[in-house]
């Protein structure tokens, strides 16, 4: 099954769909609201974000509460920076740090 990166007005979805129009579907159905602007058949069956490109440094355990933000956002990842923030006490740089770490490590 090909792999297919969709981009939203919110969102960057990669997901596995027979074609392009089931990966239209998967998105319409997860985020009803956004708007597809790019939908790209990926060239192979992998994708890879460098932690490098990211910022992420170390060694990136799970964070139960990034984790925990992320499913109350609903995988709006400003709203789960806005909420890690506001339960953590933490500053914006280091929130979003956090949460695209635990998203990039499959949330």
């Amino acid at each position: 099954m090909p792999l297919f990166e969709v981009e939203t007005d919110g969102h960057i979805i990669i997901t596995w769909a027979g074609d392009e129009q089931a990966a239209h579907r998967v998105v319409t159905e997860a985020y009803p609201h956004d708007s597809v602007i790019r939908l790209t058949r990926r060239p192979r069956d992998t994708w890879v974000i460098s932690k490098g490109a990211l910022g992420i440094r170390g060694k990136t355990d799970p964070c139960g509460v990034a984790r925990d933000c992320l499913s109350k956002a609903h995988g709006d990842k400003v709203h789960a920076i806005r909420l890690y923030m506001h339960e953590t006490g933490t500053d914006l740089e280091r929130a979003r740090k956090v949460i695209e770490s635990n998203m990039v490590m499959g949330w």
